[in-house]
């Protein structure tokens, strides 16, 4: 079943794979405008040690920054569930956040942190941050009120009814929002890059995109794709792994 659910889609990638193909081949169209995928399948392969280093890199910071975001986040929806006043406080602030475009705050890292992994970090825990945050706040709130009220009727504490009610409903609300991070959290690792780093698949596509190597360019653009998918299904695995109930329910 797994096989077949991917397989639909895996020969409409092909069709269309083979459409360009024939198109570039057909139109003559300049490798510097368009490449064909065969093209851009023999420069990943003549540069694939150097776009293991690149790629390590944008990894190690999406690592560290989805690790920071999932923290925060799982922090600040905690904070906030525990304190009205601070949900009206803080929760349009989140919001509002949202509206300010991190690609113009990148620069500003840089000047204030430096060339060094920080601001990519920081980048990326930006990108993850809300997703998660704004998710498991409304998982938390999401309790059945009477399921709360059951727990209290047997004397439990505040601190059993959020470790055994609230956080078991909130963890389907978590999961989703740390699947949508996960495949932002690359994009963010390559936004941050593309504003000042020494190595990154960000840098990679500027320097290739620069010197009109546009199969490279395409090839870094693969590989980001290929990451993203493979965090989403990765984060997929332990949501099953974690909530076994939640899907024999569904």
């Amino acid at each position: 079943m797994p096989a077949a659910r991917f397989a639909f889609p895996a020969a409409v990638l092909l069709t269309l794979a083979l459409l360009w193909e024939l198109a570039v081949w057909g139109f003559q169209v300049p490798k510097w405008i368009l490449p064909s995928p065969s093209a851009i399948w023999q420069a990943f392969w003549e540069m694939r040690a150097l776009l293991a280093v690149h790629a390590a890199q944008s990894m190690l910071e999406v690592a560290i920054g989805v690790s920071t975001a999932v923290a925060a986040g799982v922090a600040v929806a905690a904070a906030i569930n525990f304190s009205p006043w601070l949900r009206r406080a803080v929760y349009p602030l989140l919001v509002i956040s949202q509206t300010v475009p991190i690609l113009a705050l990148a620069p500003l890292l840089i000047i204030w942190f430096g060339f060094g992994i920080a601001p990519k970090v920081i980048v990326v825990t930006l990108f993850c941050f809300f997703p998660i945050a704004i998710n498991t706040s409304d998982g938390l709130t999401s309790t059945e009120p009477e399921l709360i009220d059951l727990f209290r009727s047997m004397g439990a504490t505040w601190l059993q009814i959020w470790r055994k009610v609230r956080l078991p409903a909130a963890l389907p609300y978590f999961f989703s929002g740390l699947k949508i991070a996960a495949t932002y959290s690359v994009t963010g690792a390559i936004v941050g890059e593309w504003v000042g780093a020494k190595q990154g698949l960000g840098i990679y596509m500027l320097r290739s995109s620069a010197a009109f190597q546009t199969a490279q360019v395409f090839s870094a653009i693969a590989i980001t794709s290929l990451l993203s998918i493979a965090l989403f299904l990765s984060v997929f695995a332990l949501e099953r792994t974690v909530m076994p109930w939640h899907f024999q329910e569904r």
